[in-house]
């Protein structure tokens, strides 16, 4: 609410120097020394706003870092090394599949061209130079063109099976710690509700004094597990997304290509 208050603070000033500024033509000495007093106020704020983001910000890691150590270090070093991860996995596969990434549109006009000027090793050889499954897929069946086309298109069809493989590789693994950060948030809440009955069962009486050190604990790490879990989530389903559009793109472009094939086949 601060830094909120200080933004507004300053486009009310620079909104009041743009209209003394409008009004100089009548007093140019006096709109002069308002607006260097306008500019001098703005840029004092500015940098009391920055400061105060400063010291925010601060104060929010050395809050992340208190709670991290009351949350216990057993699950939460537990949560944060599913968080790491699963986040190096992910990362991964995103830029995997961003250079798998490939325009069909151009690299099928590309393989008609070569078919009608230099013929299929021409064609083999524009799938060489580009990079992505969808090349690799043309070449596997531009190589067994020929064995007619039918040995064609199967072989497309078998190659695209296993690029589907590379597309998706080590997505279990991110499912896997999406599953497993909860489970170890929950687990720490157990054992922190455990620790807070004992107490409770030596002291002989309820204090809330005595069990708020373990429902701390409990819904610390419970909190931390479900963070965890969400944002894997969040990539997860994004990478989903970009394999589906991949696997779509590679299916088109599949199809084209053997029609390519059977009009270069007649052709002969």
């Amino acid at each position: 609410m601060k830094k909120l208050f200080a933004f507004v603070a300053v486009f009310v000033m620079l909104f009041t120097g743009a209209s003394i500024n409008a009004f100089a033509q009548d007093e140019p000495q006096d709109t002069t020394q308002a607006i260097e007093q306008v500019a001098q106020e703005a840029a004092a704020t500015v940098e009391e706003t920055v400061a105060e983001a400063s010291d925010e910000g601060l104060e929010l890691h050395k809050q992340i870092k208190i709670k991290f150590v009351e949350g216990g270090a057993q699950f939460m070093g537990a949560v944060l090394l599913t968080l790491i991860l699963g986040l190096a996995i992910a990362i991964e596969r995103i830029i995997y599949l961003n250079l798998a990434t490939t325009n069909t549109d151009k690299l099928l006009k590309k393989i008609e061209d070569a078919l009608e000027s230099g013929g299929i090793e021409e064609a083999k050889e524009v799938c060489r130079n580009t990079r992505g499954p969808v090349a690799s897929i043309f070449f596997q069946g531009l190589d067994r063109f020929d064995e007619g086309v039918e040995m064609a298109e199967k072989s497309i069809v078998a190659y695209g099976g296993v690029q589907m493989g590379l597309l998706e590789k080590n997505l279990s693994w991110i499912s896997l710690f999406i599953a497993i950060a909860p489970m170890l948030g929950f687990m720490g809440t157990v054992i922190g509700m455990i620790d807070a009955f004992d107490k409770i069962e030596e002291a002989g009486n309820v204090s809330a004094g005595l069990v708020a050190g373990g429902i701390k604990i409990a819904l610390i790490t419970t909190v931390s597990g479900l963070i965890v879990a969400v944002v894997l989530q969040i990539f997860y389903n994004y990478i989903l997304s970009k394999v589906d559009a991949l696997t779509n793109q590679m299916e088109d472009a599949s199809i084209t290509l053997v029609d390519l094939l059977v009009k270069y086949n007649l052709k002969k």
